[in-house]
C-alpha cells in the first residue's frame, strides 16, 4: 500500500521529527517550510522568523524553557542567503529540541505552531474538547446540527483504545471527556469528508476508520464522502435514529443497513419466522423511517431493506441500479415488503428508463401500489389498471410454474417407484395454488341438491 493512502495511528510512540527543507522570500521576509512527519504521515507549515519569536517567548514563560534556545533575531543582512540558511539549521535544531522536551503532549501553543491541532490525533482531540467545553452545552439546548470530520472522529475512536491521560498538558479544558459527554447527548450529526489529501498532508480521510458507538442519542445523521466499509459502530444508533442521509460513500446498501453481514452468511431478521439455518439474528431498525441513500454507486436493491420495517421514505436515485427488461423485478420485490413505505425515488438509475418502468415498479407494491409515490409523483388510475392486469399475468405465471414444478417431481418419484418396482398409482395430479372461487349460476345443480 501507498504510504501516503494508508491510515495513520499518531500513537504518542510514534516518533514526531520536523525538518526545515527550504525558504522562500514573501513581501520582503523570509518564510522557512518546515516539513513535519509523524509515524508514515506528513504535512508542511510555513513560518517566519517573527513566528518563531512569538512561540519562544509562550513558552519561556509558560512552560520555563532555556531563553537561550532560539538563535538571536539579525537586523543587517536578514535576508542573506548565508544567513537564511545558517538560521534555517538553527531553527530546525530548535524545534527538535521542543519535541524532545515534550514527547508525549505538547504544549498548545506549539501544537497550533506545528499543526497538530489539525493532523495528529492528540492535537485533533484536544483542539476539539475544548471548543466542547466553552460551546458543547448551547449547541445541545439549541438542537443544531453537529458537522465534524472523519479525521476527527478518526481521532477521537484512536484516543479511546490508548493507555493514557485524556487530557493534553493536565489541562482540564481539553479532556476527552468534554466530547464523550456532549456525543452521548448529542441528537443531529453531520459527518463530511474530502475525497484526496486532506489540506498540506499526506493523510486520506476517506481512509480512515472511525466508530460512532460514542453517539446514544441521535435521531439524524447525515454521511458524505466516507468509505461507508470503514464505518464502525452503526448497529448501535439503532434505538434511536429515525433518519438517515448517506451519500457519495457506498457501493452496497448491505455495508450500512445489515454491517453484520459481512461476517455472518446466513442472517435473517429478528422476529421474522424461517425455516432455513441462520447464523445470526440481526436487530430491525426499529426507528427509522427515512432512508436517503442517493447519490452512490449501489448497483443493487438486496434483501437488507428487511431491516427497516418501519421505513415510510427511501430515496435511491443518482445511483448504478438496473435489471432486465421483464415484469419479475426482483429487487424491487425486497422493497415491495416494506408495509410501511409511502415514498420511494427511483430516479436517473438505469433501470429508471426501460419501458412501462413505472408500473413494473408499482406491481411490487400489491395492493398498495395505489399508495405508492414513485419518483414524486402520484400514481394516476391508468397505472392502476395496468398494474392489475401485470399483476394478473404474474399471477398466472406462478401458477403454471408451480404446475410444472410439481409434475416433474411427480414424474421422478415414479421413476425412482418403478425402479424399486413398487405398483403405486402415478396418476394424480397436482393442485395449483388457491385461487378466488368461480362464481355459478343460482341455478346450479348443488343449489337443487337434496
Amino acid at each position: 500500500m501507498d504510504a501516503s493512502a494508508a491510515p495513520f495511528t499518531g500513537e504518542a510512540s510514534e516518533p514526531k521529527v520536523v525538518r526545515i527543507t527550504g525558504s522562500e522570500l514573501v513581501d520582503n521576509y523570509t518564510v522557512y517550510i518546515i516539513n513535519v512527519y509523524v509515524g508514515i504521515h506528513q504535512w508542511m507549515v510555513k513560518h517566519r522568523y517573527s513566528d518563531f519569536h512569538d512561540l519562544h517567548e509562550k513558552l519561556t514563560t509558560e512552560k520555563k524553557i532555556n531563553k537561550n534556545l532560539l538563535p538571536p533575531k539579525k537586523i543587517i543582512g536578514k535576508n542573506s542567503k548565508s544567513l537564511v540558511e545558517k538560521r534555517q539549521k538553527e531553527l530546525e535544531v530548535y524545534l527538535q529540541t521542543l519535541l524532545k522536551t515534550f514527547p508525549f503532549a505538547s504544549p498548545k501553543v506549539l501544537s497550533c505552531f506545528l499543526n497538530f491541532n489539525l493532523y495528529e490525533i492528540n492535537g485533533i482531540t484536544a483542539t476539539l474538547a475544548e471548543e466542547l467545553f466553552h460551546k458543547g452545552e448551547q449547541l445541545l439546548v439549541l438542537g443544531e446540527v453537529f458537522e465534524i470530520r472523519p479525521l476527527q472522529l478518526y481521532a477521537i475512536t484512536q484516543q479511546l483504545r490508548q493507555a493514557k491521560p485524556t487530557n493534553i498538558d493536565n489541562d482540564a479544558k481539553t479532556d476527552l471527556g468534554h466530547i464523550l459527554d456532549f456525543t452521548c447527548r448529542l441528537r443531529y450529526l453531520k459527518i463530511t469528508g474530502t475525497r484526496g489529501r486532506v489540506g498540506s498532508s499526506t493523510i486520506e480521510e476517506q481512509l480512515l476508520p472511525f466508530d460512532l458507538s460514542i453517539f446514544k442519542s441521535l435521531l439524524q445523521v447525515e454521511i458524505n464522502n466516507c468509505d461507508a466499509a470503514r464505518i464502525k459502530g452503526l448497529p448501535s444508533l439503532k434505538p434511536t435514529l429515525s433518519t438517515m442521509s448517506i451519500h457519495f460513500s457506498v457501493v452496497s446498501m448491505k455495508d450500512i443497513l445489515v454491517p453484520e453481514a459481512a461476517e455472518f452468511e446466513q442472517w435473517e431478521v429478528e422476529g421474522l419466522a424461517t425455516e432455513l439455518p441462520v447464523a445470526a439474528v440481526i436487530p430491525a431498525w426499529k426507528m427509522l423511517t427515512t432512508l436517503d441513500m442517493s447519490h452512490n454507486q449501489i448497483s443493487s436493491i438486496d434483501e437488507s431493506v428487511k431491516v427497516i420495517p418501519k421505513a415510510e421514505f427511501l430515496d435511491l436515485s443518482h445511483n448504478e441500479i438496473s435489471l432486465l427488461e421483464n415484469l419479475q423485478i426482483e429487487e424491487i420485490k425486497h422493497v415491495g415488503g416494506l408495509p410501511c413505505l409511502e415514498k420511494i425515488i427511483l430516479s436517473n438509475n438505469p433501470l429508471s428508463i426501460i419501458p412501462d418502468y413505472r408500473t413494473k415498479v408499482l406491481v411490487q407494491f400489491g395492493d398498495r401500489a395505489s399508495e405508492v409515490c414513485l419518483d414524486n409523483t402520484v400514481t394516476t388510475e391508468k397505472e392502476m389498471d395496468t398494474v392489475a392486469v401485470l399483476k394478473a399475468i404474474q399471477k398466472s405465471k406462478e401458477t403454471k410454474n408451480w404446475i410444472n414444478n410439481s409434475d416433474r417431481k411427480i414424474i421422478e418419484d415414479c421413476r425412482l417407484t418403478a425402479a424399486a418396482g413398487s405398483n403405486s398409482n402415478c396418476s394424480y395430479l397436482p393442485v395449483p395454488p388457491s385461487s378466488p372461487p368461480l362464481s355459478h349460476p343460482a341455478s346450479s345443480s348443488q343449489g337443487n341438491h337434496k
